[in-house]
């Protein structure tokens, strides 16, 4: 089996998990790093065992790294993924694809001309959690779907994060933040999206910073920092999601949960990788928990570039791919583009449902 060498673009704090889980698949093969910060390169070459700490510009001219990890921050994912395909290796990026429909275009169209494989994150939907759910649906444990909620409460990041401020720009907000992995888990099990409605607010134009790094500085509100609407899926479910920094009393709704023509099932964090796993049927008067199937529960961030590692070997499809991050990206601005014009977003894409995960593998393998 060839070992896919990988170059991780971006040392901040998402990195570590990376680091970590790509020593533990046996199709990677890390071999450097690199951040504007040569400093933080260095430090995260030392601790996970990198051979090479590297600039940008270096880690992109050298010919042994295939496959570039883009972990930059999202105004300048479109820029970095772009370079990396021009110089002729895969990508893989965090999530979102890019801030922009016309970049993540542009990134899917170069990939394409140079023959190479773009992967994005989420890759959440490939734990035990929602594996498990997507199981339960296709053995058609609760009928049909025909309705799904999602919801992501939240008072915001000024009050934990070191540098929030990106959260509030351009790019940023709770649909741009955490709404690819609700989306993301949603098309998995759904299917992909037909048209959005959306409204859109904000409660206050500027935010006070609380955590310590830069505590009492003022952040200017640039975006919506309260997002709902509605979904319709291209197989007729229809479904209701709410994204929020706006939520400052706590929330007790449900993460996200799957209605069907015999039952309805509970659905984990779709920001985690595990359970729990409920459904219940009716009729019954108890929720029943299912077992998780056997994978990845734990934090597997880096199981996305495995994946795509494996794609690239043999040539099958990978599960977290441009094309399900560009219709993910396109669903979030449709619920602003649906609240600033007052009519129903109509895709223009569509993506491919991803396959499930094979199950009886030995552990950090993804194919046999």
């Amino acid at each position: 089996m060839h070992k896919v060498k990988v170059g991780v673009i971006g040392c901040g704090k998402i990195s570590s998990i990376y680091m970590e889980n790509c020593h533990k698949f046996e199709v990677l093969e890390l071999i450097a790093c690199a951040d504007l910060d040569p400093a933080r390169a260095r430090e995260q070459a030392a601790r996970y065992d990198i051979p090479r700490a590297y600039s940008t510009d270096e880690l992109l001219a050298d010919p042994d790294v295939e496959l570039v990890i883009n972990l930059t921050i999202p105004a300048v994912h479109a820029e970095i993924s772009l370079r990396a395909l021009e110089a002729g290796k895969h990508v893989y990026v965090e999530k979102p694809l890019t801030i922009s429909r016309e970049d993540g275009r542009r990134v899917l169209e170069a990939a394409a001309a140079k023959g190479l494989l773009v992967g994005c994150a989420p890759e959440t939907f490939m734990g035990a959690g929602i594996q498990t759910a997507l199981k339960l649906l296709e053995d058609g444990v609760i009928g049909q779907p025909v309705a799904a909620t999602a919801f992501m409460m939240s008072g915001g990041h000024e009050t934990w994060h070191p540098d929030p401020e990106f959260y509030y720009a351009a790019g940023g907000g709770p649909m741009f933040d955490m709404g690819p992995y609700y989306l993301t888990a949603l098309v998995q099990l759904l299917g992909p999206i037909r048209r959005v409605s959306g409204m859109t607010g904000k409660a206050f134009d500027e935010r006070t910073i609380t955590s310590e790094k830069k505590y009492g500085q003022k952040i200017q509100v640039d975006i919506p920092t309260h997002v709902a609407g509605l979904l319709e899926f291209e197989d007729g479910a229809i479904g209701t999601m709410i994204t929020s920094f706006d939520i400052f009393g706590g929330s007790s709704l449900p993460r996200m949960e799957i209605y069907g023509t015999q039952g309805t099932m509970l659905v984990p964090d779709p920001n985690t990788f595990g359970g729990p796993v409920m459904f219940r049927r009716n009729g019954d008067k108890e929720w029943t928990e299912q077992p998780l199937l056997p994978g990845y529960d734990q934090n597997t961030r880096g199981i996305g570039p495995a994946d795509m590692a494996y794609a690239i070997n043999s040539g099958r499809p990978h599960r977290a791919s441009g094309e399900l991050a560009y219709h993910v990206l396109e669903a979030m601005w449709a619920f602003h583009d649906s609240a600033e014009q007052g009519t129903f977003y109509e895709m223009q894409s569509t993506c491919t449902r991803p396959s499930a995960l094979p199950q009886d593998l030995a552990p950090y393998t993804l194919d046999a």
